[in-house]
């Protein structure tokens, strides 16, 4: 049999006792340390296309641009301006309605409206949801009026507002008032309902009555689904406003947006409705980058909610 236990070799002549003969190092284990450069793609500096491919601002104007030369060069192919005009005709049927047919300040008419109709909504949507989070039968109420309404669309209660309130504002804000308060309640109620409980009892242990209870603790920590409400909800307002208007166009032959699409689509100008549309667009993408970015940057952003 093998025997298979180490043996240490001799110690050399004259080595004290304790010694221990360790093997020679191997060479390919040593290494000469040189002064390190920059490490990786984190301390290289960038070059000035990366730098300016980091500008959010720059990137959505690059998606802009390649939607125009698309669109531009679906027109020239179709090659029919009355089914579907140029991007250059569109923009210069913009400017002409801006300079002759007043088309600012018929999207200012619809921007009021739209204000006034979405500032009642949400009013209402903080009221009704403090009182679901208050008490059971408010729950209730809230869950009973959101799965009833909220499929409803707004357009459809247009006529019976036309009956109500008759040609005018009022009828308009109502039924912007519908579009917006349901998804704007639910989303609240469901930001509120996923705050924790722990932060939940701190409240209750400050001793907050329901009001400062939902405004000083459930609002700020459920602010990340608020803003998503209100961003969801201007984008029903939006929506709503220009088909209404389409309708009391036909009726009152006054309006905004909708009015302005509706005149030039009887008279054939498509170049001129489809400059309505990109002015919708266009107050769309400045209400959605600017006003509620601002807000997003300064709260939720600011807090470290989000990313």
């Amino acid at each position: 049999m093998t025997d298979l236990s180490f043996s240490p070799r001799p110690l050399p002549p004259g080595a004290p006792p304790n010694s221990r003969r360790e093997p020679p190092l191997r060479p390919e284990y040593e290494r000469t340390v040189t002064a390190t450069g920059p490490i990786g793609d984190v301390a290289r500096p960038l070059s000035p296309w990366e730098r300016l491919g980091n500008v959010t601002a720059l990137r959505r104007l690059l998606v802009l641009a390649a939607v125009a030369a698309l669109w531009q060069a679906a027109a020239v192919w179709q090659n029919n301006p009355l089914m579907f005009p140029t991007f250059t005709d569109t923009a210069a049927a913009l400017w002409d309605g801006i300079r002759r047919d007043n088309l600012l300040s018929m999207a200012w008419t619809s921007l009021a409206v739209l204000l006034k109709g979405y500032a009642v909504a949400v009013v209402l949507a903080v009221l009704l949801t403090t009182v679901a989070v208050s008490t059971r039968i408010g729950n209730d109420l809230l869950s009973t009026l959101t799965s009833m309404f909220n499929p409803l669309p707004a357009i459809a209660l247009l006529p019976i507002a036309m009956l109500w309130f008759g040609l005018g504002e009022v009828s308009l804000i109502f039924v912007l008032v519908h579009a917006v308060l349901w998804p704007l309640a639910l989303n609240t109620h469901a930001g509120f309902t996923s705050v924790s409980e722990t932060l939940r009892m701190a409240g209750r242990n400050y001793g907050l009555g329901s009001f400062r209870y939902v405004v000083t603790l459930l609002i700020p920590a459920a602010f990340p689904a608020i803003l998503t409400g209100l961003k969801v909800g201007w984008a029903f307002a939006w929506r709503t406003l220009i088909a209404a208007e389409l309708v009391f166009g036909v009726s009152s032959g006054k309006g905004g947006l909708g009015w302005f699409i509706f005149q030039n689509r009887n008279e054939l100008y498509i170049d001129k409705v489809f400059a309505g549309l990109v002015t919708v667009i266009l107050i769309g993408l400045l209400v959605e980058n600017v006003v509620f970015r601002w807000i997003e940057v300064h709260t939720v952003r600011k807090w470290g909610m989000v990313r």
